[in-house]
């Protein structure tokens, strides 16, 4: 019976032990970040609409900080330390917002704060897991493990906005950070022992993972614009940005005339999170590690562009609850289950610098940068007079070029993994 459930995983002797806690890893710290989506969502509605560009603005300008204090860190800390480090960061931070929300006064300048704070948390912790895992995993194996260890994500992912709207009316939104936290403690546990379980796989001793990356601060920027591969790797998440961007705007729009509480509109968040989450568990379970191994990574890549390219058309066509629900729950499930074990592939043809500091600042300033951008840009042709169909329009043809990217970017992959073997 094990053998059969290891053939049907595609485990190989050796590897059930670091999937086992890579999933637990990716389980605790999605459980612990869609505890805080749902209200970070709905904080972004309450301070008005018209305010989101500034507060995307925000957040790009706090990963402009965050990355070189990042670089910083990898750079004098090995990775068994610098890692633990982030997020025992992260669970602080939110141990200070708990105690700052008990302050009457402060509520609506700490709601827009927590707002950019969350948007920083989510991608920094999710990119440096992925970091670890390239560095932890080869190309090969990752076209095996890696839509099973994202489903771990998934899976958190479905307990943490069921456990946000199971406790948010009993024990109230602001005592859910301290159950965020804890679980974030959980993740660092984990850490620590696929840290154990990649020392102890070594056919050789080595000191690669027991010394800093060295290097500057500003490494990971650098390295981008230095290597065609990530500059074409930073196109590719810009038009994924714009794309997201354009469709949570067109989504705050259509929620905010669909619905008039704040209760009903937070209900709806954590609904549409349980749906896409569910789908993307049973799409990585099922379908992820075939795609990747039968398409190859560049098709796959494209498979989530091309679907936007559609739903954007319908969107366009039909600008209603009931079609961004249904796109949004087959884009984003895509993208978790699909896109991103296929992105992550990008980095495990790379060495580990830029694993580690281009790949984090492709996920967090390139990432940012885009939303706040296609925020303004969204803006601004709302300001000239452009309905929700319109520019459900104008995003067809962004994401027919997003999907050439995609092909190439995965051709490339390819090339570089035949070149390193």
């Amino acid at each position: 019976m094990q053998q059969r459930l290891m053939k049907w995983l595609k485990l190989e002797p050796g590897e059930g032990v670091a999937v086992a806690w890579a999933f637990a890893y990716f389980f605790l710290l999605l459980a612990s970040y869609y505890i805080l989506r749902p209200l970070r969502d709905e904080m972004g509605i309450a301070g008005g609409i018209a305010k989101l560009p500034w507060l995307f603005t925000g957040t790009f300008i706090a990963m402009l900080a965050a990355v070189p204090l990042f670089g910083y860190i990898t750079a004098r800390l090995p990775r068994q330390r610098f890692l633990p480090l982030v997020y025992g960061f992260f669970i602080l931070n939110l141990l200070l917002f708990y105690a700052a929300f008990q302050v009457e006064g402060w509520r609506e300048v700490m709601a827009r704060t927590f707002f950019i704070w969350a948007s920083v948390f989510n991608l920094f912790v999710v990119s440096v897991f992925w970091s670890f895992m390239v560095d932890l995993f080869s190309s090969a194996q990752g076209k095996r493990l890696f839509g099973l260890i994202a489903a771990g994500g998934t899976a958190g992912a479905i307990t943490g906005p069921t456990l946000t709207a199971l406790l948010v009316v009993p024990v109230g939104p602001i005592n859910l950070l301290l159950l965020s936290a804890l679980l974030l403690a959980g993740a660092v546990l984990c850490i620590r022992q696929l840290s154990q379980w990649s020392e102890q796989k070594a056919t050789a001793p080595t000191q690669e993972h027991h010394e800093p990356l060295g290097g500057s601060i500003f490494a990971g920027l650098t390295l981008i614009v230095r290597s065609p591969y990530l500059l074409g790797v930073a196109l590719f998440m810009l038009l994924f940005t714009t794309l997201a961007t354009f469709l949570y705007f067109e989504q705050a729009h259509i929620v905010a005339q669909s619905f008039n509480s704040s209760a009903e509109r937070t209900r709806f968040f954590a609904l549409l999170d349980l749906a896409v989450n569910t789908l993307t568990v049973l799409t990585q379970v099922l379908i992820t590690s075939r795609l990747l191994t039968r398409l190859g990574v560049a098709r796959t890549l494209a498979l989530v562009p091309l679907l936007s390219a559609f739903g954007f058309a319908l969107l366009a066509l039909t600008p209603v609850l009931a079609a961004l629900a249904g796109f949004q729950i087959l884009r984003r499930a895509g993208e978790y289950a699909i896109t991103r074990p296929a992105r992550e592939m990008l980095y495990t043809v790379v060495d580990r610098e830029t694993k580690y500091k281009a790949k984090n600042a492709l996920d967090t300033v390139v990432y940012r940068g885009g939303d706040a951008l296609a925020g303004w840009l969204f803006a601004g042709l709302k300001s000239l007079g452009l309905g929700l169909a319109t520019i459900a329009w104008i995003a067809v043809p962004i994401a027919l070029a997003w999907a050439v990217v995609a092909l190439w970017l995965g051709r490339q992959q390819a090339k570089l993994s035949r070149n390193n073997n």
